[in-house]
């Protein structure tokens, strides 16, 4: 049953990576950190944010949905700073794969929440 926010898969996921990513922005070569850092540090928080947000607005179609479509952006955005990541050779090539995947698939999972939210 869901409750709350916390309980969605996508909100777990989200915050998950978030977690991840973060902890990895530490290992960027100094020059990086608050440059690229930063920008994979709030797309990161983005995505559970806007989905809490959003939680809280789920009565009102538009304004769940825009939350929605807002996280969706952040794990896009995600895709790009991550491929910039692996490219530049900051961070490994299989970790930054696994990330991206992770993140195509959440966006797909919000994707599906979003489109059939009168279901959840």
């Amino acid at each position: 049953m869901i409750r709350s926010f916390k309980d969605l898969e996508v909100y777990q996921e989200s915050y998950e990576l978030a977690i991840l990513v973060n902890r990895e922005v530490n290992k960027l070569p100094l020059f990086e950190r608050n440059d690229l850092g930063s920008q994979l540090r709030r797309a990161s928080k983005s995505a559970p944010s806007n989905i809490a947000e959003g939680w809280a607005k789920r009565r009102f179609e538009k304004q769940f949905k825009l939350h929605l479509d807002s996280s969706i952006g952040s794990c896009n955005e995600m895709e790009v700073h991550i491929s910039m990541a692996r490219d530049l050779s900051f961070w490994k090539k299989d970790f930054c794969e696994s990330l991206l995947q992770r993140y195509l698939l959440l966006g797909g999972k919000i994707t599906n929440l979003r489109n059939n939210w009168k279901t959840f």
